[in-house]
Order: structure tokens, then C-alpha cells, then sequence
């Protein structure tokens, strides 16, 4: 894959992330780009002109002027200083991301450092090179500066990075890796450290998660709705052509070719019953809303993927040098925040639904699913699960981006929390995962009730690939494991839905 600093996507990012083998190299146009940015930094030094970032202290002491023979130094000590992060390092397809990521901003050539340091980036991350990077420290404002700075560490022969499975010292990781250190020169670390990599890697890995989940929500929702009896007519093409949000329209179709074909729909179409509950009827208004969420944070997330996020930006045309603040985070943290609270209301809807199939009041099936309701309690817990990760999700889904805190001796007076929303978000992305696997096990098990009449040929499908994780079940047992293991295996889940649709 070549990066040219402009065409990033989110399936770029994720190929990137989760597959180590796929090498990425700088496109040819991005070395002119380079050097002519680093002609100004040059020029500029060569001039004793006094310009923020090349030449001074940084943030509260940007007044400080650096004199030239400590430029070098004023570097490292900033890349040091500023890896100060806490808590659990980031995983290898995080780190990966946000290197490609950081790679991609310094290739527009609008941070004015020399084609060296992509070079090595890019090194780092083909050579399966990981920098230990803590997940918490970055308020999202002068960019992800902790997590950012713990990257820079490895490339200049510091910090900590994994390497074939061991942790190591960044030196030793390097060096194993064929690799040496870089040597950075004048405004090089502030180039590293100034951007919104790291909020944009672990929240758009979540993203990428979420749009997967957003289309596994309307199978499970689909295999309950035939479980329970619900009715198809909600769903019609008329309805959401009134109500034209994209989502919407989207999902009822989605829904509509899920069903098609139903023995089950067939057999209550004349029933007195002509609605059903809000977490059946509406699933095409509130999955839909939640999709059209998601894409909003797409289209915000592959603008910041492509955009340049230093301090001070470079252009060489004109040989300017000026600080602005595109290292905020605001936009890509209001993005996310929304996503939390559309995945949560994704996983909302889905608790509902299992509710519905467990409750003998609502469902018209055996109490709980169990096989000798009473002597047994069936899937009674797995609700009570899906309702505690609800819960979780609710106080997750506080938007991180309202609650600033001041900081840089108040130079840094409002912040974006970018990272905390991101963080948020990929913990939230894992109870949705939970649910919907909870629910895909509710669903499945319900259906054998009500044989001989079979689902779907789409939804047969799925139920029957669900059955070869778990199968019917015959009495209580353990279900930790099975729920895991729905879980885990919830692409192919998708997988097998999307291939039977293109038979």
C-alpha cells in the first residue's frame, strides 16, 4: 500500500491495523512535497529567525528562544518529557494505526521534517515493530502528546516496543528489527507529537467494529422478530419513503430481505395481532438512526485521517510558517461521543428484544427458553448480563468532549478529551458485541420451538451456522463460554448472511 498524506480511508486503516504483513511505503509524489518543506525549516534556521516550534520552547514557554546548538536536544527532551503515559498499552492494531496514521500526516509535507523520519515510521510499522504506547494521558488537545511521545521514544531508540511477541527495549527492539535510531533535528519531535493519531486509531478501529455491529443487530434483530411472531408490515417500503433518513430506508430494506421467505411470517399472517412492540416495529427508525450516526463519524474521521494536524504548519509556496490549532480534537471527539451514545442504544434495543424472548408474558415460548421451565432456568441469566452491560454502556456513553480540564499552565484552556471519548467508545463497541451475541443465542434457541416451520433461507442460514457454536440445548449449563464464543465469531456470522444474500 502507498500513502500520499490524502487518501487514507477507514478500510485502508483497518487492513493496515489487523494484518502485520501488509507493507506500506510513501508514494513517489511525497518526496518533492518533503524536501521543499524542509527547505523552509532549513532556511528559517539558517536566518536566526525566531519562529514557534523551530526555534523556541513549546506551548507556556513558546517565548523561551532556543539558541542553535540546543535545537537538537530541545527534540529529545520534548519527545521525553512528554511520554507520560498510564494504564494498559494500547493493542498491536492500535499502535499500528495510529503509526500508518502519523505516517500519512507527515507525508503532506506540511510539518516540514526530512523524508528520513516517514521513512522510518514506515520501517518501524512494516518491520513489526510496535511501540509500548499507554492508553491513558492524552486530553486530545495539542494532539495525543502522551501517546504520541511514547511512540517517538522507539523511533529515536527509547522507550519500550514489542517485537515477535516479546516486550524489549526500544534500542534492542530496533536492533533486532535491523533497524537504528533516529536522530532527530530542529522541529522534528513536535512534529511526531502534534496531532489526533492516537483518538483517531483506537476510535476508528471501534468504528470499523461498530459498522460491522450496526449490520449483526439487524440479523439478530430479524431472527427475534420471527421468534417472537412480529409482523413484516412495519417494514414497508412506503412507510420509510414517508420518513426518508438514509438509515432508516436502508434498514428496513435490510430487514425486509432478511425475512423474505419466512414459513413462520406465512403462518400468522391473518392473526389479530397488528403491531408489535418498539423494539421489533422500530427497528428500521432506531438501527437506522444509529447507522446514519456512524457514517457521520466515517466521513469526520477519513477528513482527519487526511488532514494536517501539526503545529506550526509549513507551506512551502510561500515559505510561511504559522501555528493554528488543527491539532484539537474537537471534531473527531464529538464524533465519537455521538457513536457512543448510537451504540448504546443499539445494544438498548437488543436487551429489549432478548427480554421479549426469555419473558413467557411476552413470547409466546417455554419460560426462559428452558427445556422443563421451573426444574430449569434456561437463559434467565443471559438477560441479566445483556441488562448489566446496558448498564455499563449507559455511563460510558457520557460524552467525554463536554469536560474539559485546563492544562499547560492554562495555554492549553479548553480541551477536546478526544482520547477518553475514543477509549470509551471501544469498551462500549465490546458490550455491544456481547449483546448481539447474546441475542443471536436467544434467537437461535427459540427457533426450534416452534419447528416444523423453518425462518428465512437467509436467517436459516445464520441460525444454522449459530448451531454449529452452540447447539440446541437440552438443559442448564454454563453459558460464559458459548456467549463467548458467539462472540468471537461474529464476522463470520455476517459473513455467512451476506454470502447467502448473493446467491
Amino acid at each position: 500500500m502507498q500513502i500520499s498524506g490524502f487518501d487514507l480511508t477507514l478500510s485502508n486503516v483497518t487492513e493496515v491495523a489487523r494484518n502485520p504483513v501488509v507493507r506500506v511505503e510513501l508514494a513517489p509524489g511525497v518526496y518533492p512535497r518533503l524536501a521543499e518543506a524542509r527547505a523552509v525549516v532549513t532556511h528559517i534556521l539558517a536566518q536566526g529567525r525566531t519562529v514557534y516550534g523551530v526555534t523556541t520552547g513549546f506551548g507556556k514557554l513558546s517565548s523561551v528562544t532556543i539558541p542553535p546548538p540546543a535545537l537538537a536536544e530541545l527534540q529529545v527532551n520534548l519527545v521525553r518529557s512528554h511520554a507520560c503515559g498510564v494504564g494498559r498499552p494500547l493493542s498491536e492494531a492500535e499502535t499500528r494505526a495510529m503509526m500508518l496514521l502519523r505516517a500519512n500526516v507527515l507525508a503532506q509535507g506540511m510539518s516540514g521534517v526530512r523524508p528520513l523520519v516517514v521513512e522510518q515510521l514506515l520501517a518501524l510499522l512494516n518491520a513489526g515493530v510496535h511501540p509500548v504506547v499507554p492508553e491513558k494521558g492524552s486530553v486530545g488537545a495539542s494532539g495525543d502528546l502522551a501517546p504520541l511521545a511514547h511512540l517517538a521514544l522507539v523511533l529515536i531508540g527509547e522507550g519500550e516496543a514489542y517485537f515477535r511477541g516479546e516486550r524489549l527495549p526500544g534500542a534492542v527492539a530496533l536492533a533486532r528489527a535491523g533497524l537504528g535510531p533516529l536522530v532527530l533535528e530542529a522541529k522534528e519531535g513536535l512534529a511526531l507529537l502534534n496531532g489526533t493519531q492516537a483518538m483517531c486509531a483506537v476510535g476508528g478501529l471501534a468504528l470499523a467494529r461498530l459498522l460491522e455491529l450496526a449490520e449483526l443487530a439487524d440479523i439478530s434483530g430479524a431472527l427475534s422478530l420471527d421468534a417472537l411472531h412480529g409482523t413484516v408490515a412495519a417494514f414497508d417500503a412506503r412507510i420509510h419513503a414517508a420518513r426518508p433518513h438514509a438509515g432508516q430506508v436502508t434498514v428496513a430494506a435490510h430487514l425486509r430481505d432478511l425475512l423474505a421467505g419466512s414459513d413462520i411470517l406465512d403462518s400468522h399472517r391473518d392473526c389479530l395481532r397488528v403491531q408489535d412492540a418498539y423494539s421489533l416495529r422500530c427497528m428500521p427508525q432506531v438501527h437506522g438512526a444509529a447507522r446514519d450516526i456512524f457514517e457521520f463519524a466515517r466521513q469526520q474521521l477519513e477528513t482527519e485521517f487526511n488532514s494536517a494536524t501539526d503545529n506550526p504548519l509549513v507551506f512551502a509556496e510561500t515559505g510561511d510558517v504559522l501555528s493554528g490549532g488543527n491539532f484539537h480534537g474537537a471534531p473527531v471527539a464529538l464524533a465519537l461521543d455521538a457513536c457512543a451514545m448510537a451504540a448504546a442504544t443499539l445494544g438498548g434495543i437488543a436487551e429489549r428484544r432478548i427480554e421479549r424472548l426469555l419473558n413467557p408474558d411476552l413470547s409466546e415460548l417455554p419460560a426462559f427458553l428452558a427445556q422443563q421451565p421451573g426444574i430449569q432456568s434456561g437463559l434467565m441469566m443471559a438477560q441479566v448480563t445483556a441488562a448489566a452491560l446496558c448498564n455499563e454502556n449507559m455511563g460510558l456513553a457520557h460524552p467525554a468532549s463536554v469536560g474539559s480540564l485546563p492544562t499547560g499552565a492554562a495555554k492549553e484552556d479548553f480541551v477536546s478529551m478526544g482520547m477518553t471519548a475514543a477509549l470509551k467508545l471501544r469498551s462500549i463497541a465490546d458490550n455491544l458485541a456481547a449483546i448481539l451475541a447474546i441475542e443471536l443465542l436467544a434467537a437461535t434457541q427459540a427457533l426450534p420451538f416452534l419447528r416444523p416451520r423453518r425462518t428465512s433461507p437467509r436467517l436459516r442460514q445464520v441460525e444454522d451456522f449459530v448451531h454449529t457454536i452452540v447447539p440446541p440445548l437440552k438443559g442448564d449449563t454454563v453459558l460464559t463460554p458459548y456467549i463467548a464464543r458467539i462472540q468471537e465469531r461474529l464476522s463470520e456470522v455476517l459473513a455467512v448472511a451476506n454470502n447467502t444474500a448473493a446467491l
